[in-house]
Order: C-alpha cells, then sequence, then structure tokens
C-alpha cells in the first residue's frame, strides 16, 4: 500500500465535490476515526457513495429525506469488508469533522483526515476493517509525519456531546495493537 499524489493506491477512487483547500497545506497533524451506515443499522450498498457525492436519492429510504442535502464528506471509507473508497485527496480538507476541537484548536478539518468505518456505534466491527484501518494508518504515518499515534481520535473525541462515532464497540487496544 502506498499513498501518491495524496491518493491511497489501494483504493477505489470516488471524488466527491464536498472538499476544498486547506488553509495550511503543509497541516496535515490529526487522523480521525469515524462511523457511517445507510440507511442506520444497514451495510452494504452505494448509499454511502451517494452521500458524500451529493446525489443521494431522497426517496429511497424515509432516512435520507432528512440527510439528503447535506454537504459532508471524509477522505477514505473502509467497507466492511475492508474495501477502501476515498473521496477527497489527503492533501484537501474533507469536510468530516463539523464543529470540533483537538487539544484547544478549532475546526479539525482544516488539519486532519478523515477515515469513515462503515459501521455503527451499535455494533462492532469487522476483522477485516482493523486490519485495513492499521494498514491505512501505517501509510499516512509513515507519509505524513506530523500525524502521530497520540495524534488518532475518534469523531467523538474531538465532537463531545454532538457525536459518539466511532463508539463503544470500537476496540481502541486492538486497533492500537495492530499499528
Amino acid at each position: 500500500m502506498n499513498i501518491l499524489n495524496h491518493r491511497l493506491s489501494e483504493a477505489l477512487q470516488i471524488e466527491s465535490p464536498n472538499q476544498d483547500q486547506r488553509p495550511d497545506a503543509q497541516a496535515l497533524e490529526l487522523l480521525v476515526i469515524h462511523c457511517i451506515s445507510l440507511p442506520p443499522e444497514q451495510f452494504s450498498g452505494d448509499y454511502i457513495d451517494d452521500l458524500f457525492c451529493n446525489r443521494l436519492n431522497p426517496e429511497a429510504h424515509p432516512y435520507f429525506a432528512e440527510i439528503h442535502q447535506l454537504k459532508v464528506s471524509a477522505h477514505l471509507l473502509i467497507r466492511r469488508d475492508g474495501t477502501l473508497h476515498q473521496y477527497v485527496p489527503f492533501n484537501r480538507r474533507a469536510w468530516h469533522a463539523g464543529v470540533s476541537n483537538f487539544e484547544g484548536r478549532e475546526r479539525c478539518n482544516d488539519f486532519s483526515i478523515g477515515i469513515e468505518l462503515e459501521g455503527s456505534v451499535n455494533q462492532p466491527y469487522t476483522d477485516e476493517q482493523y486490519q485495513q484501518l492499521a494498514s491505512v494508518t501505517r501509510v499516512i504515518l509513515r507519509h505524513y509525519p506530523a500525524i502521530t499515534p497520540d495524534r488518532i481520535t475518534g469523531h467523538s473525541d474531538i465532537a463531545p456531546g454532538r457525536k459518539t462515532d466511532p463508539g463503544p464497540f470500537f476496540d481502541w487496544p486492538r486497533y492500537q495493537a495492530l499499528l
């Protein structure tokens, strides 16, 4: 696995329009772990790609009527089987963290990489996801040295009270041991 032109070589590249220039292109200092499932608690299908590419059909599921107009993205998605989708090159700002704060610094999107795990705060993640997340993280740590193991966090940690992902089923010790 390698990063070339801020893109992961093994990832399926699906360009999201929900991205822009970082205020400081050199400021890649944080890795944020998220989770997503669309519809909630359901896995597979193209709905996550559709959301991140602004083409989610509000009539496909009642929940989609509430969220189809959101302008959000992440750098990467790791599907349940370990498959990788990349929506935004790492040197660009993805819109994944929202109102956020890490160690007193606000606007985490400005200086972070966001990785979504296809999952739910109510269910365990798969072995394939842990293996792939660890592999991706090792490559990111090598390529972006300002991101260190102590600068990896969950969405819930940078947006407490607002976000709960990756949730109680995410096994932080297991993930850290794989690094």
